[in-house]
């Protein structure tokens, strides 16, 4: 049976395009999901580097523009994420779980696209240090942004992988209500924790003046922390459409596979949090 057959005959592979037929012969499982993903991302840095531009006496571009462009670029990423989502794990493993082989290739996938993050976050971390050691730090305004709000905040985080945790326990051991409360208290937490990061940046900019125009430590600020909330904000959608699939009984102790990469996903950007707290939050302010 080939694999548009396969999707017809679950009823859902007609209803979502593209198809594996609408690609050149010998593509195999394609979808067009990762590029409409991939030029959201890039769209996401072009924007930025607009938003920079639009700063300023002598502002290359208007701020129209590069917001206009963002929130365009998030909307076009967070689309490509679902669609591509919903090709890789739902629309093949509704009524089925992966075998063996799949499970353990989705999981190397899930490797591969974290090392391609932390080769994200590395790149921002490097310039970080790099602008930290040269002179021009001497000279740079750099605010008290260590407080009681990003604790609470590392607090929520951080709480949120150990109920992911016994979450995914919980499923493996055939408890489906706990299941299901415990990564609903984990999607709770990251929305709460997305929510203090907004307000905390509603803190800075409204009343401290601290933006990310503010001199060569908020664009570092800025842009790591914000590169770090999009990435919780992509986790928190991932878990919402795990939490979803779990409601409906898709999942068992034998067929956990999108739970197991969405952990890996989600604890990950604990761990990066940490770094950022350690680095941008407590060594701003050391000689």
């Amino acid at each position: 049976m080939s694999v548009s057959d396969e999707h017809a005959d679950d009823g859902h592979g007609e209803h979502h395009l593209p198809a594996t037929e609408d690609w050149p012969h010998g593509f195999g499982e394609a979808s067009w999901w990762p590029f409409v993903t991939a030029i959201g991302g890039s769209g996401i840095y072009v924007s930025a580097a607009l938003l920079v531009l639009s700063m300023g006496e002598n502002a290359l571009v208007s701020q129209t523009v590069g917001a206009g462009a963002m929130a365009g670029s998030v909307g076009l990423f967070l689309v490509g994420i679902y669609g591509w989502l919903y090709h890789a794990f739902v629309s093949d493993f509704w009524e089925r779980g992966t075998d063996y082989h799949s499970d353990k290739t989705l999981k190397f996938a899930m490797l591969l696209f974290l090392g391609s993050e932390i080769a994200t976050f590395g790149a921002g971390f490097v310039y970080y240090f790099i602008v930290r050691g040269g002179e021009v730090w001497t000279q740079a305004a750099v605010p008290e942004v260590f407080g009681s709000l990003v604790i609470v905040n590392t607090l929520l985080l951080i709480a949120s992988s150990v109920t992911l945790h016994y979450s995914h326990i919980a499923l493996r051991s055939g408890n489906r209500s706990r299941f299901l409360k415990l990564l609903g208290a984990t999607l709770l937490l990251g929305i709460v924790f997305i929510g203090g990061q907004v307000y905390e940046y509603y803190e800075f900019i409204v009343h401290k003046g601290f933006s990310i125009g503010g001199g060569i430590y908020g664009s570092a600020f800025y842009g790591l922390t914000g590169l770090h909330g999009l990435h919780v904000t992509m986790g928190a959608v991932l878990l919402g459409i795990v939490f979803i699939r779990g409601y409906y009984g898709q999942y068992s102790a034998e067929r956990h596979t999108s739970v197991s990469t969405a952990s890996m996903y989600w604890h990950f950007v604990d761990i990066v949090w940490i770094f950022l707290v350690v680095v941008l939050y407590m060594g701003a302010n050391l000689v």
